[in-house]
């Protein structure tokens, strides 16, 4: 099902969707908090600001002189009215009231209230004590102050300041458009935040639904874990893998946990970072197929995909067909040369040719059986003088002279198996017959034998380029057993770092025939614990001793 209808026909909402409407929900239930304590706390400062104002305003006034002499008087109202009142509309006061200890006012905001019993606590200024309090007195709810008015020692009267609640209410009235501004200007900023971070996070997911991401989690991971291919993937950045399967571990036998380029094997590191196709790579025990995408997502790259497919008992059984091939190609031109050369005879018959007739055809069966008696009677393995055969008939295919050299003589391949013998030997030969073909007159000599054995017991199995002039003229040693194959022709000759590049590249290409060959080769000698080297003077040749498991 496509992803779109998956969703549409559900009608569930995106991921980014449900993280959006609940970062509008949380940063609307904090802004709101936040502006109610806001103007909680603005109401708090106005109280306490109020406070302090009356008490200054409460205390100036009861040791201000005039005060004092204006209650020595018989009248004190019509001194103390007019300047209680100018300092009240001066410090923005609702009222100051003058009273006698009994509560009898002397000044009052409204002056027909001069006179009554003023309406409060004053128990605590006549003990001598300056405080505040929140009353409801007649001008409604205030914030007052109460100290009192010494003369020689004595109180003589008291003062009283207030602000109502209602003018404290209308001074924090004038903070809540800013309060709400800024609120509102927040809710706004972080509505914007959470609209960009959720179009990020519906690019980063598609639009999918957490379960639909958790279901695509679940496949993605199953899958990964089923396909029998190598699957490694890297980002468009970054030199660390982003995914690796368990097929791929194992055939790059890479190490658990996270993996960068630099545990691949050497040929897959210097691979380019385009696309390869049907590339064919060889590690210690196997021959992979190698392919590499670039994936773009609109139009951009964001990883390299490379999967990895086992050929390892594919190309087994192709280098076996070869043979098996090359043999079949033998034996069809020895029949076509057998043809010709009995037309040859019957025509010498008819002509009356008699001895020259046979002194012809014995001569070239002399010459083929001697090959053949020889070759069966030296080599012990059949596949392998059926490979000798085979190549000697190719290479003359090819206008090349390919000799068996006398010496060579084998009972068994062991450690070898007989696929890897033909493996050996077989990639040797096309690689010598590929070079001696560049020249005029070409030849290939071939060697396999057993001989005493220069490796160790200790000898690491790391392949070791060595002369093979040394490996020749040194002898016996300590009389251990090991196979000895030596292929010579009359190329060029390769110099030791460019067939120790041979033997990392891993795959071939048309304008060098050496590189899967002879990385065959090394992998080979390097898991039997052998020595493979290389000379090119005064020929060009390649010498591989493989120790037996006596020697071992």
């Amino acid at each position: 099902m496509l992803r779109g209808e998956k969703r549409g026909g559900r009608g569930r909402q995106s991921l980014a969707g449900q993280a959006f409407v609940l970062q509008l929900v949380v940063l609307g239930l904090v802004i709101g908090i936040g502006a109610v304590l806001a103007v909680l706390d603005a109401r708090h400062d106005s109280d306490v600001t109020a406070s302090r104002e009356v008490t200054d305003v409460a205390v100036s006034v009861a040791d201000a002189p005039s005060t004092i002499e204006a209650l020595r008087t018989p009248a004190p109202t019509a001194l103390l009215q007019p300047v209680t009142e100018r300092i009240r509309k001066a410090t923005g006061m609702d009222f100051i009231v003058v009273m006698a200890p009994d509560r009898t006012r002397y000044t009052h905001t409204t002056p027909e209230r001069i006179g009554q019993p003023f309406s409060g606590n004053i128990d605590r200024a006549l003990a001598g004590e300056t405080f505040t309090e929140t009353f409801s007195g007649t001008l409604g709810p205030s914030i007052r102050a109460v100290t009192p008015v010494y003369d020689d020692g004595r109180i003589v009267a008291l003062v009283s300041a207030g602000v109502t609640r209602a003018r404290i209410g209308d001074q924090v009235g004038t903070q809540l458009p800013l309060i709400l501004g800024v609120a509102a200007a927040g809710l706004a900023v972080a509505a914007a935040g959470s609209f960009l971070l959720s179009r990020r996070i519906r690019r980063q997911t598609h639009g999918l639904a957490p379960d639909e991401l958790r279901t695509m989690y679940e496949q993605h991971d199953a899958v990964l874990h089923s396909i029998h291919e190598g699957l490694v993937v890297f980002g468009p950045n970054s030199d660390g893998a982003e995914v690796v399967n368990d097929e791929a571990r194992r055939l790059l036998d890479l190490p658990d946990g996270p993996v960068v380029r630099a545990d691949l094997p050497i040929s897959m590191q210097r691979m380019s970072w385009g696309v390869v196709r049907d590339e064919m790579h060889v590690t210690t025990d196997r021959i992979l197929l190698v392919n590499q995408d670039v994936v773009t997502w609109e139009r951009r790259p964001i990883g390299t995909v490379i999967t990895i497919r086992d050929h390892t008992e594919l190309r087994t059984v192709m280098g076996e067909l070869d043979s098996v091939r090359g043999f079949a190609e033998s034996l069809r031109a020895q029949a076509h040369e057998s043809a010709n050369r009995l037309h040859t005879v019957i025509t010498m018959v008819e002509l009356g040719r008699y001895r020259e007739a046979v002194e012809f055809a014995t001569a070239e069966l002399q010459l083929s059986q001697a090959l053949i008696d020889r070759l069966l009677t030296s080599v012990g393995d059949p596949a392998l003088a059926a490979l000798l055969l085979g190549k000697v008939n190719q290479a003359a295919e090819r206008g090349i002279e390919l000799t068996i050299t006398e010496d060579t003589a084998l009972d068994s391949t062991a450690p070898l198996s007989a696929q890897e013998t033909v493996t050996l030997v077989g990639n040797l030969i096309d690689n010598a017959i590929d070079a001696a073909a560049d020249g005029a007159v070409g030849w290939v000599e071939v060697t396999v034998r057993q001989q005493n054995s220069l490796i160790a017991s200790d000898h690491a199995p790391a392949p070791a380029i060595e002369p093979a002039a040394a490996l020749d003229a040194a002898g016996p040693a300590n009389g251990d057993s090991a196979l000895y194959v030596r292929v010579a022709d009359s190329g060029p000759g390769m110099s030791a770092e460019t067939f120790a590049r041979a033997a990392e590249r891993g795959y071939s290409t048309k304008a060098d025939h050496h590189g899967l060959g002879l990385a065959l080769v090394h992998r080979l000698v390097d898991r039997h614990g052998g020595m493979i080297g290389t000379e090119r003077d005064p020929e060009s040749a390649v010498t591989v001793t493989i120790p037996r498991e006596d020697a071992r």
